[in-house]
């Protein structure tokens, strides 16, 4: 199908605590869960685009070149007052172009989403949320846990090579 990614990540990239524990989440456990133990390849803003790039036309290539999109939802994503243009281009590739499906991980209890963008909200009531409910576990976790179980089945089937 011409794409080189299972999924692009999107994930609030400002440091706080709360970033700080979606970044020990993106680069330590999803890799390990998702690339490692599954065999999924993932692309991820810091590790496959880098500083220095002409950072909007890469996301939009590397969003192209992706079969899924996983978008992190935190309060902090959501109470951010400017959208993060890789967010920005993600929900026109799911919603407009309709090309690209959306994988969104509840990364902490939301609440109402009455905050979040209206485009955000369309796509959680069609499809809904994976919600992470291990809180802020350092172990790493089982490929076998729930939450995992409910990723995978929404990621595309490995081709795995025997």
């Amino acid at each position: 199908d011409g794409k080189i990614y299972d999924a692009y990540v999107i994930y609030p990239k400002n440091h706080t605590n709360e970033a700080n524990f979606v970044e020990y989440f993106v680069y330590q456990v999803m890799l390990d869960i998702l690339e490692n133990k599954c065999g999924y390849k993932l692309c991820i803003y810091g590790r496959d685009i880098y500083p220095g790039e002409d950072t909007v036309s890469e996301i939009e290539k590397r969003m192209q070149k992706s079969r899924r999109l996983i978008i992190l939802l935190t309060r902090q994503l959501i109470n951010c007052k400017e959208q993060a243009y890789d967010q920005h281009i993600a929900l026109y590739n799911a919603l407009i172009q309709n090309d690209t499906k959306v994988i969104l991980l509840e990364m902490e209890t939301i609440g109402t989403y009455g905050k979040l963008q209206e485009s955000l909200r369309f796509i959680i009531n069609q499809q809904g949320t994976i919600k992470w409910k291990e809180q802020h576990t350092v172990l790493p976790q089982s490929p076998n846990s729930k939450f995992w179980k409910q990723v995978r089945y929404h990621m595309p089937v490995t081709l795995k090579s025997s």
